[in-house]
């Protein structure tokens, strides 16, 4: 595993926290897309910008992307070798996205662009709640391609806590 997706059902789901934690554990730099994709008071990297900015970590020979955005998985799906997927239940993402904005609040998350300070507003909330069943499904046919394209690339499904501590436990410091 050189180059690695780290990409999760909906946010909540323990995308950076999984990222950093394996960064250090593989010795890979972290690459988190929401500091490339959101500017100072949530204002958002144009396209190119964020392709732009995409395209020079997948130029690397190693690197740990966190993120989904949709828009430029073609980037960085024919570099990597590995996408990490993290499906936790929506009850618990939820939980997790409530408790962040608590915990952050007036603060900006070391994993998000300068100057973007927590928040948690109804829109997110629902984008949330609305894309959860959807992106589950699409996710699948995602990593089934992904893996068509070429069956040396490995997709890796943890559901849950105890499967991402097993995975550290066992498959990270085996090697």
């Amino acid at each position: 595993m050189e180059r690695i997706m780290v990409m999760g059902v909906s946010a909540g789901a323990g995308k950076s926290t999984f990222a950093r934690k394996l960064g250090k554990k593989l010795d890979i730099d972290v690459y988190h897309l929401d500091a490339y994709f959101w500017k100072p008071d949530w204002v958002q990297a144009s396209k190119e910008e964020f392709r732009d900015s995409n395209q020079k970590i997948v130029d690397q020979d190693q690197w740990i992307i966190e993120g989904n955005y949709s828009t430029t998985y073609d980037i960085r799906a024919p570099r990597a070798d590995t996408i990490i997927y993290l499906e936790l239940p929506l009850t618990i993402c939820m939980y997790r996205v409530v408790k962040r904005w608590l915990t952050n609040i007036g603060k900006t998350r070391p994993d998000m662009g300068a100057g973007c300070k927590e928040k948690l507003d109804y829109p997110f909330i629902k984008f949330i709640i609305t894309t959860y069943h959807k992106r589950k499904q699409k996710m699948r046919i995602r990593f089934r391609e992904f893996q068509e394209a070429d069956p040396s690339k490995k997709v890796i499904i943890l559901k849950g806590r105890k499967e991402i501590q097993a995975y550290f436990d066992n498959e990270i410091c085996s090697n």
